[in-house]
């Protein structure tokens, strides 16, 4: 098994609790089901965010699902650079795993496409 990481982002329309923790978990969720994840196989996440957003903890939302109380999370904020896209929410999900580096799925979700439109892909943020 190779340890992997798996990015990812999403952003927010407003620095509000809820759609923070709404997003975190939909950015989740979509890392889950296109790398067909398991808590166990996963190492740790890192999460940052902008420095515009500071109405919660992202890792709030993570540690209230089942199974999911064991999996190391860190939160950090986003080094502020001139120009960067706001209100935004990014991971680094690092696993154990056997698939190649080509097979990862990165997710890019909402106005973070633009971050990676080589990883983001048509209808990447459509919900199957």
């Amino acid at each position: 098994m190779m340890n992997r990481g798996i990015r990812g982002a999403t952003t927010v329309t407003r620095n509000e609790e809820q759609e923070i923790l709404q997003e975190t978990l939909r950015l989740l969720e979509e890392i889950v089901r296109r790398n067909d994840l398991q808590p166990e196989y996963i190492s740790n996440i890192w999460i940052t965010m902008t420095q515009d957003l500071d109405a919660a903890f992202p890792a709030r939302a993570i540690r209230q699902l089942e199974g999911w109380d064991l999996v190391p999370l860190m939160c950090s904020v986003e080094i502020p650079v001139k120009g960067s896209l706001p209100r935004c929410i990014r991971f680094m999900v690092q696993v154990n795993t056997d698939k190649s580096q080509s097979e990862i799925k990165h997710v890019y979700l909402n106005e973070a496409k633009r971050l990676r439109p080589d990883l983001s892909g048509a209808g990447a943020d459509k919900q199957n």
